[in-house]
């Protein structure tokens, strides 16, 4: 018998875990005091200067709480997407809303169903929370297999199904036509979880319309495009009667004063935001002809990141240290199939010449450790 206070029985089971080193801890393990930061899909180009300049202007009210309600924000949103202020819940990034949606949606033992190696901090808070995570393979080059989705679906009868749409890490981008299929063929009482992080780098007419449904919970973020992942803030578009019951459970100060001020001057910024997708489109271009000349493989990308496809996970494990100890960090997704892949994120343009410069290197001196 213990003799001192135990965590819960769901928490004893969880597995020792952290989804993702900061980059700041790897400098640290390498003995550098910073690196070109190009692994974790933050934006390389800043947030509005409008954003800054409010932040900066809010600054001296940090003092003060923000406002639980995020009333200002909540009420722009809805005017973005043409619905009600009481289809929008706000959060700490959209992390803080993933778990949320577990903690209100899943009763211990429920069966909630992902893409195999899609985004890792679901699955965290999935199991975190004491909920059985089932996953489904998906195509060779990490794409959703919508197909493997449903029929897993029909068998399995989830209580929660949750779909990252652009794919973080694969980058790959489901149609319209195909999220609404999964949507609408899903079991009548499974909550559909659309993970739109990315959904700012990817053309209007290929999103799903702004429309509130019933069994639909939509997440945004201003950590992407915008540029604000340091402020924390995501927010949600749901029926009203989700976003009721989010009120009764939510940290209601999860988001800072700050980000708040900072989220609603970025929203007012549209062509700061134009420029920036602009930029990411370029510079995934760019990686995409930097790797044909290199004889790399890369896959196809709707997001601001690339995956560059070095070969089995150990080589690709390899390219990553060696990359961090010349000073550059990225990642690599964690799972079959595409785990002899790494992911790098779009820089700046003089990001872009450094990686370029170190990756050349680095995959010589991989490809002679291999011959």
């Amino acid at each position: 018998m213990s003799l001192h206070p135990q965590p819960a029985a769901a928490i004893r089971a969880v597995p020792a875990t952290t989804p993702f080193v900061a980059p700041e801890e790897l400098a640290r393990r390498v003995g550098r005091s910073s690196l070109v930061r190009i692994g974790a899909n933050e934006s390389a180009f800043g947030p509005s200067p409008r954003a800054i300049a409010a932040m900066q202007a809010a600054v001296p009210l940090v003092s003060l709480y923000g406002d639980p309600e995020s009333f200002e924000l909540r009420e722009a949103l809805a005017a973005k997407h043409g619905c009600a202020i009481e289809n929008i819940v706000v959060g700490a990034g959209v992390d803080e809303l993933l778990g949320l949606i577990c903690r209100t949606y899943g009763d211990p033992g429920d069966v909630v169903l992902m893409s195999h190696g899609s985004y890792a901090t679901f699955a965290f808070h999935v199991i975190g929370h004491g909920l059985q995570l089932a996953t489904v393979p998906p195509f060779a080059d990490g794409a959703i297999d919508v197909e493997a989705m449903l029929a897993a679906a029909r068998e399995r009868l989830p209580k929660i199904v949750y779909l990252a749409n652009p794919d973080n890490p694969s980058g790959s981008f489901i149609d319209r036509d195909q999220v609404a299929r999964l949507r609408d063929e899903l079991p009548h009482d499974t909550l559909f979880v659309l993970d739109e992080a990315y959904t700012d780098f990817v053309t209007g007419a290929s999103i799903l319309p702004d429309a509130i449904d019933e069994r639909t919970i939509r997440l945004r973020t201003f950590s992407k495009a915008y540029g604000m992942a340091g402020a924390r803030v995501g927010y949600g578009l749901a029926s009203r009667d989700a976003i009721a019951v989010f009120q009764k459970i939510r940290n209601h100060f999860a988001v800072n004063r700050t980000g708040q001020i900072g989220a609603l001057a970025a929203l007012d910024d549209q062509a700061f935001v134009r420029e920036v997708v602009a930029e990411v489109a370029r510079g995934r271009a760019e990686y995409h002809a930097f790797a044909a000349r290199v004889g790399v493989r890369t896959l196809p990308s709707q997001t601001n990141f690339v995956c560059f496809e070095i070969g089995t996970r150990p080589q690709a494990e390899r390219m990553m240290h060696a990359l961090l100890e010349r000073g550059v960090f990225v990642r690599k997704p964690g799972e079959p199939p595409i785990n002899g892949c790494i992911r790098v994120t779009v820089g700046t343009p003089a990001d872009r010449a450094v990686f370029y410069e170190v990756f050349t290197g680095a995959l010589d001196a991989l490809r002679e450790r291999v011959s």
